[in-house]
């Protein structure tokens, strides 16, 4: 039996599709417990009132530290987007923030420009230097986090892709090299 074309189509796109899935940042389990109404600015106004909601922060790694019961993250905010990942524009920054994670990390295995993104419980906030200046960052208690990994840039992708036009092409190839033809 032969399928018609547009009939192959559609069972080509659900059977890659699953593939094209993105990574579970937020466990199922910490899901319903997230506060997606309050946002990080309202949190540096005013960490106190928002002490115990649990909140999905991004950012980048700045600094690490151990302390006596854990360690702590040093970030700078930055937007996510619709995966969770946090944006590489630092201009778009409402601040930084403190994560205190309650198992100890070695701060070494933490490099500093790690993108991560973090489901955390906001406690209060901790008065600090930034250079000479006193800071006030909010503190988040990590429940979980998510270290995003970088693709080196000379990266190639060990598998081939395939790609579809609008205006009726058709390519594939992997990485660097791609093959087009359009009609």
């Amino acid at each position: 039996m032969r399928l018609p074309l547009r009939h192959t189509y559609v069972l080509l796109v659900l059977v890659l599709m699953p593939g094209c899935a993105s990574q579970r940042v937020v466990p199922d389990e910490l899901k319903p417990l997230v506060d997606r109404a309050v946002t990080f600015r309202e949190v540096v106004a005013a960490p106190e009132s928002h002490e115990g909601r649990i909140l999905v922060l991004g950012g980048e790694v700045l600094k690490v530290k151990r302390l006596k019961n854990g360690t702590q993250i040093e970030f700078l905010q930055l937007p996510l987007d619709k995966n969770e990942r946090p944006i590489l524009n630092r201009q778009r920054s409402d601040g930084r923030f403190f994560a205190i994670q309650k198992e100890f990390f070695d701060p070494a295995t933490i490099a500093e420009g790690t993108m991560m993104t973090i489901v955390g419980e906001v406690f209060k906030a901790k008065t600090d230097y930034l250079d000479d200046v006193e800071y006030r960052y909010p503190v988040v208690i990590v429940k979980h986090l998510h270290i995003w990994q970088e693709e080196p840039p000379d990266y190639v992708r060990p598998w081939p892709g395939f790609s579809f036009s609008i205006f009726g092409g058709t390519g594939f190839g992997g990485g660097r090299g791609m093959f087009g033809l359009g009609f």
